[in-house]
């Protein structure tokens, strides 16, 4: 079985440490290089091809929002999970709107940066339902909602409408294939269709635009 090739970027030896040993600790994950600043990212970027980028988002030289800006730009392009405390949660926002996958806290459990670094990898939620909603309540309100319907919203079926709300209650593949009774592989089909037609780059960016458009409020 191959592993997943993490790339840990943080200013502080400390946490990288930290953060190398929960990574190596199991058998599908490995950690491929670190990184102390945003320079340092780019390079060992292109150096190793990682698979997985758990990006601190204050660094010097280039802080974590730019950097994932500079990384979409790239192909292939990693998956990227900022790595955040609570007393950065207004930069949230502008890192997803770069193409940040996902966030997790530094004070996580060991499991759950696991499960977020295999999470993203696979391209689902890199975050539990219930801090996905705690930490949109934070962020939603620094730009002005929108009860307007989102570009390509027409597009969409009912079916694919149906997902994207479920989607911006921060439920998983899981939950809503529970909900509306069908397979998890049907519910993944509904979101890349839903992707495409509304522009959009990933899960976090669809949950995003959910929330600024009230559709999380929608019957």
């Amino acid at each position: 079985m191959s592993r997943i090739r993490v790339l840990i970027a943080d200013d502080e030896p400390l946490v990288r440490g930290g953060l190398s040993l929960i990574i190596n600790a199991t058998d599908d994950l490995s950690v491929v290089a670190e990184a102390g600043s945003g320079f340092e990212t780019l390079t060992q970027a292109d150096r190793t091809r990682p698979d997985v980028i758990l990006l601190d988002i204050q660094m010097p030289g280039s802080d974590g929002i730019a950097v994932t800006r500079q990384l979409r730009d790239r192909s292939p392009s990693p998956r990227i999970v900022i790595v955040t405390t609570f007393g950065l949660d207004t930069y949230l926002h502008q890192a997803l709107d770069a193409g940040a996958d996902g966030f997790i806290l530094k004070d996580a459990p060991a499991e759950l940066i696991q499960q977020a670094i295999r999470s993203a990898h696979r391209g689902d939620a890199v975050l539990s339902p219930q801090m996905t909603r705690r930490l949109i309540h934070r962020y939603t309100g620094l730009s002005a909602p929108d009860p307007a319907p989102p570009t390509g919203y027409d597009r969409l079926t009912s079916r694919e409408r149906e997902v994207l709300i479920l989607l911006a209650r921060a439920q998983s593949n899981a939950e809503i294939a529970a909900e509306l009774y069908i397979s998890e592989a049907t519910v993944k089909t509904h979101i890349t269709r839903i992707l495409t037609k509304l522009g959009l780059r990933d899960r976090a960016q669809a949950i995003v635009l959910a929330h600024r458009h009230h559709l999380d409020r929608q019957p």
